[in-house]
């Protein structure tokens, strides 16, 4: 394989599958903790929006307008300072040690590993670092002169969005997914059923009612990391 070595492809979803919880909606409660949102609108919209992305039927443009506007209304030293608060206050508590594990484990073995999310690279990029995960496929909030404009770049990574910036990213490494003896995806949701499916090795991980039936109906594995020493289907 050209541009890596790896013959094993391990992707993780990040919300609710490596966290315990939403990092998106936790970055919006976030700032309202802040008082830098106003809380009786973002509260409600945030819920909102985080029932729609439950339930399958998220509107991804009018969620990003949403999402993205606080990074464009500040400077990117405060919002460097809140990042760092948000990701030692919240997301250190969020993230799952099964999940640690499972990351561990497949970097260890020399797999080529990335975590792959709908939420924005700013809240991410440093999550990721934490669990030791180099690559990061995450939706790309734009950035003109130095400051972010509240608007996309590019493809979101949500549903279908997920397969086409994996194909990019790895034709960035000169290689393809089929290019792979293994490639596996562990996620928690039914947005994710298009990459699960694109994958040779899916897994269902703490799934949601909608991926657990396709789970059983498609025979893949269904595993759990809530419980804190559960292990990655090998």
């Amino acid at each position: 394989m050209s541009g890596q070595s790896a013959a094993v492809l391990s992707l993780f979803d990040l919300d609710n599958t490596l966290l315990d919880g939403d990092s998106d909606y936790a970055w919006a409660q976030f700032l309202i903790g802040e008082g830098v949102l106003d809380a009786p609108l973002y509260e409600a919209r945030n819920a909102e929006y985080l029932a729609d992305y439950t339930a399958g039927h998220l509107d991804i443009r009018a969620f990003l307008d949403f999402q993205l506007k606080p990074l464009a209304e500040h400077p990117m030293p405060t919002l460097l300072e809140w990042r760092e608060r948000f990701v030692r206050e919240v997301v250190a508590g969020m993230m799952l040690p099964a999940g640690r594990t499972a990351v561990r484990e497949r970097i260890e073995a020399g797999h080529l590993v990335a975590i792959v999310t709908a939420t924005n690279s700013f809240i991410t990029r440093p999550i990721a670092d934490a669990f030791g995960v180099e690559h990061l496929i995450g939706t790309e909030p734009e950035i003109v002169d130095g400051r972010y404009t509240g608007r996309v770049h590019g493809t979101p990574s949500f549903q279908d969005g997920k397969i086409v910036r994996v194909r990019e990213w790895l034709a960035s490494r000169g290689t393809t997914l089929a290019a792979f003896a293994e490639s596996w995806f562990f996620s928690d949701s039914r947005n994710d059923v298009p990459l699960l499916g694109a994958v040779s090795h899916p897994v269902a991980v703490d799934p949601d009612s909608t991926l657990a039936a396709i789970a059983i109906e498609r025979a893949w594995p269904i595993v759990s990391w809530r419980g804190g020493g559960a292990k990655a289907a090998e």
